[in-house]
């Protein structure tokens, strides 16, 4: 086995778009000396509006391409690309820690005072098998409020995150979760957390918005230290590639990040 200290080996880490730059950000807080590699699946984006056979194909292409770069592991930030292929992947690559998300409905139910709980997702992470199984599992007697929420995932794309325009495109959803009595909100979608400051706006100081960017990067680090590949020094660092437009997402990594950053195309054979 590789001595940790040398496993110098990226983490591949992939999204639809720019959501999973939330998640990244969190592991790149928490798991400082790794090396990531962060592909922007924006050529197919939303991944929420289309079917589970096309998200699985984009789910083996990247990790081919993950591969390819030598990966020690690989990340899934994405609750629609989770719930459709993380199954596929781990049977392909037995021996690869791949490690996805799920939205927050354990801990919302924890925190419900009313019994009602509203996700604010895509329209396949909600449909999803996975989900049900995971609200069956959690929360069986807790209603849960769904709301797809595919505009989104493009207002964050095209970097509507903050001002009116972000709230004109948050408010009417979380509104209707909020009459219909849900107290806690789960933000399903790695998109969203970049919009947090428009929900909380929307939803007031008392109702809890719950992401899962945090649980993943700890439960990541858990799989690298129990598979012996954590990198315990170093200096670490991140590569940011595209299927989409490589000068669009810098400007938008840049600035969502808030740090300047450089990104490639990501080969044709994978796109």
């Amino acid at each position: 086995m590789t001595d940790p200290a040398e496993d110098i080996r990226p983490i591949g880490v992939y999204d639809s778009g720019v959501g999973g730059l939330s998640v990244l950000r969190a592991i790149r807080h928490h798991s400082p000396h790794e090396a990531l590699i962060y592909v922007a699946d924006s050529a197919y984006v939303p991944y929420g509006e289309k079917s589970r056979h096309a998200v699985t194909s984009r789910a083996l292409a990247i990790a081919e391409y993950f591969l390819h770069r030598n990966a020690k592991a690989i990340a899934i930030p994405c609750n629609t690309a989770t719930a459709a292929a993380i199954a596929t992947l781990r049977e392909r690559y037995p021996e690869l820690p791949i490690v996805g998300i799920e939205p927050a409905v354990k801990p919302a139910a924890r925190l419900t005072r009313s019994s009602i709980i509203g996700v604010l997702a895509t329209t396949g992470t909600l449909n999803s098998p996975r989900f049900r199984a995971l609200a069956q599992r959690e929360a069986p007697d807790i209603t849960i409020l769904h709301r797809p929420c595919p505009e989104w995932v493009l207002a964050v794309e095209q970097g509507i995150v903050e001002g009116s325009q972000a709230l004109a495109v948050v408010e009417p959803p979380v509104r209707q979760l909020l009459t219909q009595g849900a107290d806690v909100l789960v933000l399903g979608c790695t998109h969203f957390p970049f919009l947090s400051e428009a929900i909380m706006q929307c939803a007031g100081d008392t109702v809890p918005i719950l992401e899962t960017g945090p649980a993943v990067a700890r439960q990541l680090q858990r799989q690298l230290e129990a598979y012996g590949r954590a990198r315990p020094s170093g200096p670490g660092g991140w590569e940011f590639l595209t299927s989409g437009n490589p000068h669009a997402l810098e400007r938008l990594a840049s600035r969502l990040l808030q740090t300047p950053v450089m990104v490639e195309r990501l080969p044709p054979q994978y796109c």
